[in-house]
Order: structure tokens, then C-alpha cells, then sequence
């Protein structure tokens, strides 16, 4: 290969997959699996807040981004619209989806009842095998290793869903999916500091551990003040955004020079 060559393709040896990776450009996944990895590029986006609220989603740029037809990046917003996790607005096209704090004061009010239940039923639960893979599952709560954000919603999201799984009630857990908890939090993620994340971990293991030794109110006890906690977090944050939002909003005064003019 000509130097020249080498300059054009990147390194001696790389293949176009390799040199992707170098860049740090997102590798597209095997054939049959773009529309699940577009959708699990996206969430991910969003749980981390590098997609915030009210972000537009824009076919051309996601097409481009994942090298793919525009029949797959449709098929992924679809899909995360009908997760809840973004909407379509007119002459916007999707956009992430923005919760009021009324809406998350009223998703959260509902959470809390329907998470206290599963946990119970949970700690109920009289079947071994289901057990063996909940304690396996939830392995994840018993590091120490600092969490940020992005990777606490994720392990958030497998301990509540792995407890739904051993409560083993379908329409219980459907209902849980729709309301989205991972969402409320990741517009949120301002206000998940170390410390936030550390006492929520800590929950984690006295709801989990209230469930293993088979304390249904107990487990329906913590996972409650564990939501309590989490609502009153995500409420704060919503307010400390919309402040920030109206203030974005007042325009910026006027040179002193024009205030002298006006108050003649």
C-alpha cells in the first residue's frame, strides 16, 4: 500500500470496521439487528442526558450517524415512541420527550403503590428457581464501585424489572413499563450526585434483602421510602430545570445608554 493510501485509509493493516472504532464512530451491528441497536444507541442517549428534553431527532442526521436507510432509523423512533421516551410534535418531527413536574408528581404517586406491591409479592414469592435467579440477577447492588449516572439508571432499571420478574405478575408488570421511571430520572440527571446515587444503592440492598428472607412488608416498606426518596429528588430537579428554563427566557437588559433614554 502507497503512503498516500495509508493516509486516505488510516493505519497500515486497519480495516474500515477498525478505523470506525478508532474515530470512535458507532459500528453498526451485524445484519437483522440495526433497528435494536439505533433504539439501544438512542435510550441510552437519552438516560444520559446527552439527548435532553425537548431535543429534536432528526431522520437525516440519525440515518447519517448510523449508516443506515431511512427505514430503520423510523422503525427505532417508533418504537421509542411507543416506549414513552419521545413524541412527535408538529413542525418539530420527534423529539425527546419533556415530563411537567405534574406529571411526574402523578407518575411517581402511581409507581410507588405498584413497586410497594410487586416487592411484596415479591418477598412471597414461593418458587426456588425464580429466587436463585433474583439473587444472581441483582449482584450488580453489591459493589462499592462509584456509579454515574448513565450506568445507575441502567443497573436501576434491571433491579425494579428483576423484581417484577419474581413478583411474577404479567399485568402488574405491564403497567410498570408504560410509566417510565427510567425517564423521569434521566431529566433529572443533574441533580444524581454521588451522594444521591450512593443512598439509593443502600435501598437497593435493604429492599433486596427484605425479599430473600422473605419479608413481604418489610420489602413493600422500603421499596416505598426508596420512591418516596426518588420522587422527591426528581421533583427537585424538574423545579431547579424549569427555573432555569425561565430564566433562560427574560431577555437581557438593555445597554445602559437606552435606560438612561427611556427614563427621561
Amino acid at each position: 500500500m502507497s503512503n498516500a493510501a495509508v493516509r486516505r485509509n488510516g493505519k497500515a493493516g486497519q480495516t474500515p470496521a477498525r478505523q470506525r472504532r478508532a474515530r470512535g464512530t458507532p459500528v453498526p451491528p451485524a445484519h437483522g439487528a440495526t433497528v435494536a441497536f439505533i433504539v439501544e444507541r438512542l435510550r441510552e442517549d437519552i438516560w444520559a442526558g446527552r439527548l435532553e428534553p425537548g431535543s429534536r431527532l432528526i431522520e437525516s442526521d440519525l440515518t447519517a450517524r448510523f449508516a443506515v436507510s431511512r427505514g430503520p432509523v423510523r422503525e427505532g423512533l417508533r418504537r421509542l415512541s411507543a416506549d414513552g421516551l419521545i413524541e412527535h410534535r408538529p413542525h418539530r418531527g420527534a423529539v425527546v420527550r419533556r415530563l411537567t413536574e405534574r406529571e411526574i408528581r402523578e407518575l411517581f404517586l402511581i409507581r410507588i403503590e405498584m413497586e410497594a406491591l410487586a416487592a411484596r409479592l415479591a418477598a412471597l414469592a414461593d418458587a426456588p428457581q425464580r429466587r436463585t435467579r433474583f439473587a444472581a440477577s441483582i449482584e450488580p447492588i453489591h459493589s462499592d464501585a462509584p456509579r454515574n449516572p448513565c450506568d445507575y439508571l441502567k443497573e436501576n432499571a434491571a433491579f425494579h424489572d428483576t423484581i417484577m420478574a419474581l413478583a411474577d405478575n404479567l399485568q402488574l408488570r405491564e403497567l410498570a413499563e408504560r410509566l417510565q421511571l427510567p425517564l423521569i430520572m434521566a431529566q433529572v440527571g443533574d441533580v444524581l450526585t454521588p451522594p444521591v446515587l450512593e443512598a439509593s444503592v443502600r435501598e437497593h440492598r435493604l429492599i433486596a434483602e427484605a425479599i430473600l428472607v422473605g419479608d413481604p412488608e418489610g420489602a413493600a416498606a422500603h421499596m416505598r421510602e426508596h420512591l418516596e426518596r426518588a420522587a422527591a429528588v426528581a421533583l427537585k430537579g424538574r423545579a431547579a430545570r424549569a427555573t432555569t428554563e425561565r430564566g433562560s427566557d427574560i431577555p437581557p437588559p438593555a445597554p445602559r445608554a437606552q435606560r438612561l433614554s427611556r427614563s427621561r
